[in-house]
């Protein structure tokens, strides 16, 4: 059942997706009122899952579950045959982990992880570059964590 985000307890389980490319405005609207859908019907073990789940800066889908009542794995499955769906709907790619973005004059920008070193010599990026963390867990770290300086992400470990 679908929730505010906000009504969600702090170690509600998170998942983040980003797509592969920016959608334009028409396309941000489908895909949320497919989210909208998914959400009044998520199920695990029978029972509506209190979730909150968007699309956020026309690229990132986010999903935020409540695990009060345990979310099965065959839920986590139907929210990934979800995106799988959505990407084939709309000829987006949810699942190149691959591909890192980062905030850079107020706006996103990516870069492939083969080309993280040579930025960071560069000066493209720095130790101050935010970074979005999409490997965030919990609400209270999506909330708190989602964007942080490169030097205090696992991006980090990246750099030689």
């Amino acid at each position: 059942m679908r929730k505010d985000l906000i009504a969600l307890s702090d170690d509600s389980k998170v998942w983040v997706y980003q797509a592969d490319k920016t959608v334009d405005d028409d396309t941000e609207q489908r895909i949320k009122e497919d989210l909208h859908d998914f959400s009044m019907n998520w199920l695990s073990h029978g029972t509506p899952v209190d979730c909150y789940v968007n699309l956020f800066h026309k690229r990132f889908l986010v999903f935020v579950a409540d695990d009060t009542n345990h979310v099965s794995g065959c839920s986590i499955d139907s929210s990934v045959h979800f995106i799988k769906a959505l990407e084939q709907k709309y000829g987006l790619n949810f699942f190149d982990r691959l591909t890192f973005a980062y905030v850079k004059d107020d706006e996103f920008r990516f870069i492939h992880n083969s080309n993280l070193n040579p930025a960071y010599k560069s000066g493209q990026i720095t130790d101050d570059t935010r970074m979005v963390n999409n490997l965030v867990k919990s609400k209270e770290e999506f909330l708190s964590s989602w964007i942080i300086p490169l030097k205090e992400s696992w991006y980090k470990k990246l750099i030689r």
